[in-house]
C-alpha cells in the first residue's frame, strides 16, 4: 500500500461512527464520483480502460485503435476512435467505490463534459506529455472551475517521442492558472520511460509489461535521479507550506516532512481548490495507473466533503439546501437522457440526498407533477444492473418517466427543491433536413425529437420561410453523427443540406413598442394590447423575460400566451429569421377586455410588439468566433499568418513548442470551412490545428449586408 493509500485507511479508521447514521457516513466517505476530462487524443478512454482492468471490472484491456473498449460502446465511437457520449461505470479500489464518467474530448461534444461536471465531486485532468495544455484542455478546465470541481492531473504518454513532463506542468500553471504541484516525477522519458518516483515516500514504482503492469514494484531511487527528486520534493513542501500551517509546522520541526503529513496537506489543498497534484505515466504501456487510483482515493472529495447542495423552493423561490445524508429528504438531478430500445427513456441521475427507491413517487419540480419510478439501474457503460434503491452520493439511472428533460430535479413531494439547471452552449452550425420519402416523414419527426431530448445542443426548428426542418449542432462532426444515428438507430432515410453557420440576432440599444390586436375570427371579436421594452443583455447571458406590470388581474392563460408570443418572436427573429439572443425583455403594459380578450389575441399582440421593439433597438447579427490553434513548422509561419488575416482572424499569441510554432487566433466560423485542406496545402501537410467555439460577436458591415440580402 502506498503512503497515500495508507493515509486514507488511517483517516477512515478513526471515524468512531456508530449505528445506521454512522454506517451511512462511513459509506459516503468511501465514495468518489469522478470524471475523466481532457483534450481529444490525450488518452482519457485508455486511462479508464486501465482503471477498469486493475480494479478487476474487466478481464481484458480494450484498445481505442482496435475499437473494443468498454466505455466507447457506440458504433460511431468505435469506427472513429473517439468518445462521443459520456459513459458511466463503477469500480472499487482499496476500500473505496469509484463512480467514473468518461467524457468526450472533441469540442463538438462539449455538452457531455458540461453535464458530467455538474454532478461530479472530482475529476482527473489528463494531459498529453507531448501536446501539453491544448485548446480543449483549457475549455474543460474552465468548465471544472465553474462548477468548483477539485482535480488531480495525469500527464499521459510519457513514452512518446518529445514527451516533457516539466513543460506540461509549466503550461498548466501559465495557461490554466492552476497551482500544479508534482507529487511524482517520471523515471526516464520517451523510450526510456519505465516508471515514476513517488515524492512523498521517495521510492520508485516500476511496471513490467510482461504482466501488463499489474504488479508494480517498489524500489530505491537510482543515483542519477536523486538530485532531481530531492529538488522536486523540496518544491512540493514549499508550495504546500505557503498555504497549509500543519505542513509548515512539520517542516520547521523537521525539513524531511513525513509522507503522511504531506498526504494530508495535499488533500486539504485539493479540497480547498487551491492545489492540483500532478502525476504521470503511460496508460497505453500500462504504467502509472495504480498510483493514480491511490491519488483519486486519497485526495479527491467524497460526497460528505462537499458543501450541501443548494437549490430553491419551486413555489416560493426561497433558498433551500440538502446535505449528503440518507436521512434527508430525497433530491436528485437528471443530468443526461438516453433512449433505450428495451426500457424507453433512461434518465441518468445523481442522488444528492435521501433515498430513491423502486416504486417510489417523486415530484418533478419543473413540471410540478408526480412521477413514479418504475425501474432503477446501476450503470457499466452500455450494460446495466437493476437495483432496488439509490442513496445519497450514488449515480445511476431511472426508467419509466414520460415528461423528463435534462436538468430536471426529482425530489420529495412534501419538501420540494429545484436544483440549478445545467447551462449548455448555443449551437454554431445548422443544416436543413427532410425525409427521403413520404413514409419517412413521421419517423423523421420522432427521431429528431428523441435526439433533441437526449442532447440539449441538438436543436430542431422549422424555417418560417421555407417550411423546412432545420437541425442545429456544435459542428460538422456533431451534425454528421446525428445524421448517422438517425439512419442506424432510428432507420430513417433523410436528405440533408450542407452545414451552414448558425447566426443569431441581438439588439445593441433599447427599444419599446406596443401592438394592439383587434380582429374578428370565426365570427368572434378577439382583442388585446401588449407593450414591450427590450434592451441588450451581457454577451453570452442569453435571454430573460420579466413582467413590469401586475399580473394578478390577468387570466393565467393570458400570461402564458404573452410569454409564448415572446418565445415565438425570439425563435423567428426580425432581420434574417435567425433566433434572437442576449436580450432583456420586459412586459411594461397590458390592456384587455374581459369580454373579448383571448389567448390568441395576447399571443399575437406579444409577438408583434416584440418584433417592433427589436426593430427599434438597433438590431444586428452575431456570428460564432472560434478559438483556433495551429501547430506548424517555423518556416511556414508567414503563410499561415497571412491566411489567418485573410479569414478575418485575429492572432492572440505565438509560442515555440519544441521545434514547431504554436499560433493561437480567433477566427469567424464562416471563414473556416475547408480550412483543413487549406492549412495542409500551405504547409505541405506538416501542420495540424484544433478549433473550438469561443464566443459570439457582432458581424462586420460586409457580412451584415450579405446576411440582409440573403
Amino acid at each position: 500500500m502506498t503512503a497515500v493509500a495508507a493515509s486514507v485507511a488511517m483517516r477512515r479508521t478513526g471515524s468512531g461512527a456508530e449505528g445506521d447514521a454512522g454506517a451511512d457516513v462511513s459509506r459516503l466517505s468511501t465514495i468518489r464520483n469522478i470524471g475523466i476530462i481532457a483534450h481529444i487524443d490525450a488518452g482519457k478512454t485508455t486511462v479508464t480502460e486501465r482503471i477498469l482492468y486493475y480494479t478487476g471490472m474487466v478481464h481484458r484491456m480494450g484498445n481505442v485503435d482496435d475499437g473494443n473498449t468498454v466505455m466507447d460502446y457506440m458504433i460511431q465511437e468505435r469506427e472513429r476512435g473517439i468518445t462521443i457520449t459520456s459513459a458511466a461505470t463503477t469500480c472499487f479500489w482499496q476500500d473505496a467505490t469509484v463512480n467514473i464518467i468518461d467524457t468526450p474530448g472533441h469540442v463538438d461534444f462539449t455538452a457531455e463534459v458540461e453535464r458530467s461536471l455538474r454532478v461530479l465531486d472530482g475529476a482527473i485532468g489528463v494531459f498529453c506529455a507531448v501536446g501539453g495544455v491544448q485548446p480543449q484542455s483549457e475549455t474543460v478546465w474552465r468548465q471544472a472551475d465553474r462548477y468548483r470541481v477539485p482535480r488531480v492531473a495525469f500527464v499521459n504518454k510519457m513514452d512518446r517521442t518529445g514527451a516533457n513532463f516539466r513543460t506540461v506542468v509549466d503550461e498548466m500553471r501559465r495557461k490554466l492558472r492552476a497551482n500544479a504541484v508534482p507529487v511524482q516525477i517520471p523515471l526516464g522519458s520517451e523510450d526510456s520511460f519505465r516508471g515514476v518516483v513517488d515524492l512523498l515516500t521517495m521510492r520508485t514504482w516500476t511496471f513490467d509489461e510482461g504482466d501488463l503492469g499489474s504488479k508494480p514494484v517498489q524500489g530505491d531511487i537510482p543515483p542519477e535521479f536523486m538530485a532531481l527528486a530531492e529538488k522536486a520534493r523540496a518544491e512540493l513542501i514549499e508550495r504546500l507550506s505557503e498555504r497549509d500551517e500543519a505542513v509548515l509546522a512539520a517542516y520547521i520541526e523537521n525539513p524531511d516532512v513525513p509522507a503522511a503529513v504531506l498526504s494530508q496537506g495535499l488533500r486539504r489543498g485539493v479540497l480547498g481548490g487551491w492545489l492540483v497534484p500532478v502525476l504521470c505515466g503511460s496508460a497505453l504501456k500500462n504504467k502509472g495507473i495504480q498510483p493514480l487510483l491511490d491519488a483519486v482515493v486519497s485526495y479527491l472529495p467524497s460526497p460528505i466533503d462537499k458543501e450541501a447542495v443548494q437549490g430553491t423552493h419551486p413555489s416560493t423561490g426561497a433558498s433551500v439546501s440538502r446535505p449528503a445524508d440518507v436521512k434527508a429528504p430525497a433530491s436528485a438531478l437528471v443530468f443526461k437522457l438516453q433512449s433505450d430500445p428495451y426500457v424507453g427513456s433512461l434518465g441518468f441521475v445523481r442522488v444528492y440526498s435521501g433515498r430513491v427507491a423502486k416504486g417510489q413517487n417523486l415530484l418533478n419540480s419543473r413540471t410540478r407533477k408526480r412521477e413514479r419510478i418504475a425501474k432503477l439501474l446501476r450503470l457499466h457503460a452500455d450494460s446495466r444492473t437493476e437495483v432496488d434503491e439509490l442513496r445519497a452520493g450514488d449515480i445511476g439511472a431511472v426508467a419509466g418517466f414520460k415528461q423528463i428533460t435534462t436538468g430536471d430535479t426529482l425530489c420529495a413531494e412534501n419538501q420540494p427543491i429545484e436544483l440549478e439547471r445545467i447551462r449548455f452552449p448555443e449551437p454554431v452550425m445548422f443544416m436543413a433536413i427532410e425525409p427521403k420519402t413520404r413514409a419517412d416523414k413521421e419517423k423523421l419527426g420522432d427521431a429528431l425529437r428523441a435526439l433533441a431530448s437526449e442532447d440539449p445542443t441538438c436543436q430542431v426548428r422549422t424555417d418560417p420561410d421555407t417550411g423546412q426542418q432545420v437541425l442545429s449542432g456544435m459542428g460538422e462532426l456533431h451534425l454528421e453523427i446525428l445524421r448517422d444515428r438517425m439512419l442506424r438507430e432510428y432507420k430513417v432515410e433523410a436528405v440533408t443540406g450542407r452545414p451552414m453557420v448558425a447566426y443569431y440576432e441581438t439588439v445593441t440599444a433599447g427599444g419599446e413598442a406596443e401592438h394592439v390586436f383587434d380582429r374578428e375570427i370565426g365570427g368572434k371579436r378577439h382583442t388585446a394590447s401588449v407593450k414591450i421594452r427590450v434592451s441588450p443583455a451581457e454577451r453570452g447571458k442569453g435571454n430573460s423575460t420579466g413582467w413590469k406590470v401586475r399580473t394578478g388581474e390577468l387570466d393565467p392563460d393570458w400570461v402564458a400566451a404573452v410569454e409564448a408570443g415572446i418565445t415565438d418572436g425570439i425563435v423567428t427573429g426580425v432581420l434574417g429569421r435567425y433566433p434572437v439572443t442576449d436580450v432583456v425583455v420586459d412586459i411594461v403594459g397590458v390592456s384587455f377586455d374581459p369580454e373579448s380578450s383571448s389567448e390568441v389575441a395576447f399571443r399575437t399582440a406579444a409577438v408583434m410588439a416584440f418584433r417592433d421593439a427589436v426593430r427599434a433597438a438597433a438590431p444586428d447579427f452575431l456570428e460564432p468566433i472560434m478559438a483556433l490553434e495551429i501547430v506548424a513548422p517555423p518556416e511556414h509561419l508567414g503563410e499561415v499568418l497571412g491566411d489567418i488575416n485573410g479569414r478575418r482572424g485575429k492572432v492572440k499569441d505565438m509560442t515555440v513548442r519544441g521545434d514547431v510554432q504554436a499560433i493561437r487566433a480567433d477566427v469567424p466560423l464562416s471563414e473556416l470551412f475547408g480550412y483543413s485542406t487549406a492549412v495542409r496545402s500551405l504547409t505541405r501537410g506538416r501542420a495540424s490545428y484544433t478549433q473550438e467555439p469561443e464566443r459570439f460577436e457582432l458581424v462586420g458591415k460586409g457580412v451584415r449586408e450579405v446576411l440582409l440580402n440573403r
